[in-house]
């Protein structure tokens, strides 16, 4: 495969304000910004030193790279000619092809998807051309490890073969294979400041290896590779903070084992032994899960590209218990909502022909023309969800001016009518059947969260024999209009719930949804213009617009 573009992160779905989605790592406290000479070249030395002692080898035998990758990089260039073939896994961490094919050699894979290393597999596609052999363990993105014995194994009957031991998670792993690596001529271990020591925005990695190999990558690439203010931040975490990323790797660890449990509990499978500050989720509507969560600010990758990983979702564990909650209430929330809330008007409802024309006709009352058009634009901006207040600032708008009051007292007359004069809540029909939801609530609470008040919700939801199907109905009179959290926050607290999905028709039923914590999906109201009201509901941060209530049947987890 020829790679003809840079590599560029995954767009995250929605308004992400917690990353999951590229394995980094924690760092344990503020960082000290270091005194350094930055008219000078780096004198990275002392840091060289210390990861020399960590792991009882002279100074020679490391290599300071930028990151891991540059490390990776170093591997390919100095060995791979055109021609040449690199052995490695699939899946595996994706910039190691890139680097294969940047140095004109050839890339040969194996399938790794979990378990045991398969040596055998790993062997059998070694030939004559092979120059490179790559063992990444813990893997990316499975978490799947490498033994001793496989890596011995490997080394012994490649004795000619570069083998490269990819150990960027290894603090993670229960066996840490460096030591072993080390004791093969034709080993180089790939480490990196990233992951347990919380340091990837510094771009520190390293190489260990034989003084031979050692010297070759380190003519391979570019000289001062590390820069002398992230050198010194390193030196200073791996002098002083070891008890720090210990804590975290042991919370990694306890996170990794609950959330296991919390994915089985789901219907979903996890890339069973991952030793990585990651987990693999499998068996699950990968893009959705991925949506969703972004809807509700966690960023979390999939890998549509990959045949293999269609249905998996690479979740990073944050090691930090609110953020890990966090977390599982998400998912838990996209996967199986204890309960379905829904807007009224524009969902439930066809108030085309009765609120909307009530709004134009007050308008007109006053002598102003309003459009339906005018009213769509009004409710796009937001903090409309109030009809009577949305008419009268319209009105002030078009430079007339009169009370709130006269303006409700119009509209009231026109919706509700009189014995002689039908008002419009008369032309208003219903967009969901009895049915529909019936087959909803044997799995679903239900609940309605409106501005309407209480004596016309519960006129319209009489009318057409849906009133006894929802648990809670949350109007006008029982808290703050959207886009305000608060009615949302009512219904779940009325419900006993934690979260939930909720359909909306404006930009407030949206943002008082993820307010409330809520996941919210948009539905397109009768009457609107399908593309910008589709474009104005996915800004305002719903997870998915649907055509109309119905195609919740589609996507709801019972439903798949």
């Amino acid at each position: 495969m020829k790679y003809s573009s840079e590599y560029s992160p995954p767009a995250l779905a929605g308004r992400v304000d917690l990353d999951l989605s590229r394995n980094e790592g924690r760092c344990a406290g503020p960082l000290a910004t270091p005194e350094v000479d930055s008219s000078r070249y780096p004198d990275t030395s002392k840091l060289r030193a210390a990861l020399a002692k960590r792991f009882n080898l002279d100074e020679d035998r490391v290599l300071l790279t930028s990151g891991g990758d540059g490390a990776l990089m170093r591997t390919c260039l100095a060995v791979l000619s055109p021609g040449a073939e690199a052995v490695l896994p699939s899946p595996t961490f994706e910039m190691i092809p890139r680097y294969v094919d940047l140095a004109g050699g050839q890339a040969r894979s194996f399938p790794w998807p979990s378990g045991p290393l398969p040596v055998d597999e790993l062997l059998a596609l070694c030939g004559p051309q092979t120059e490179l052999v790559f063992v990444v363990s813990p893997n990316n993105p499975t978490g799947a490890v490498a033994t001793a014995a496989d890596l011995e194994r490997i080394a012994t009957a490649l004795p000619e073969t570069l083998i490269v031991l990819d150990a960027a998670y290894g603090e993670f792993a229960e066996d840490d294979l460096t030591e072993k690596a080390l004791e093969f001529e034709n080993v180089v271990v790939v480490r990196t400041f990233s992951k347990a020591w919380g340091l990837a925005g510094l771009r520190v990695g390293y190489a260990l290896g034989s003084q031979a190999w050692i010297k070759r990558l380190g003519a391979s690439g570019n000289p001062y590779p590390v820069s002398s203010a992230s050198a010194e931040i390193a030196l200073s975490r791996l002098l002083y903070d070891e008890v720090g990323m210990r804590d975290y790797v042991n919370s990694i660890a306890e996170e990794r084992s609950e959330f296991m449990c919390v994915l089985q509990s789901l219907g979903f499978s996890g890339a069973p032994g991952s030793q990585a500050n990651f987990v693999l989720a499998r068996e699950l509507p990968a893009a959705w899960i991925e949506a969703a969560l972004g809807a509700l600010g966690i960023g979390v990758r999939i890998f549509p590209d990959n045949p293999v990983l269609q249905d998996a979702l690479r979740i990073t564990l944050p090691g930090n218990k609110p953020e890990f909650e966090r977390l599982v209430r998400a998912l838990q929330t996209a996967a199986a909502p204890p309960a379905l809330l829904f807007d009224l008007d524009g969902v439930l409802a066809d108030v085309s022909a009765s609120y909307r024309q009530a709004i134009l006709g007050t308008a007109a009352n006053f002598g102003v023309t309003v459009t339906p058009q005018d009213v769509e634009d009004a409710k796009a901006r937001g903090n409309a969800n109030d009809d009577w207040a949305l008419t009268w600032m319209l009105l002030r708008e078009a430079g007339v001016e009169v009370s709130l009051e006269e303006v409700t007292s119009c509209f009231e007359a026109l919706y509700q009518g009189t014995v002689e004069e039908p008002g419009l809540r008369q032309a208003e029909s219903c967009l969901v059947t009895r049915e529909l939801l019936s087959g909803w609530k044997r799995t679903y609470a239900l609940g309605v969260v409106t501005g309407r008040p209480r004596a016309d919700a519960l006129f319209f939801l009489e009318r057409f024999g849906l009133a006894d199907l929802f648990d809670v109905i949350v109007c006008r009179e029982d808290a703050e209009l959207k886009p305000n959290p608060a009615p949302v926050q009512s219904a779940l607290e009325s419900l006993g719930c934690t979260s939930a999905w909720m359909l909306g028709d404006t930009r407030d039923d949206i943002e008082s949804a993820l307010g409330a914590g809520v996941l919210p999906l948009g539905v397109i109201a009768p009457g609107a213009n399908p593309g910008p009201a589709k474009q104005g509901l996915m800004a305002a941060g719903a997870v998915t617009v649907l055509e109309s209530v119905q195609g919740l049947e589609e996507i709801l987890p019972c439903s798949q």
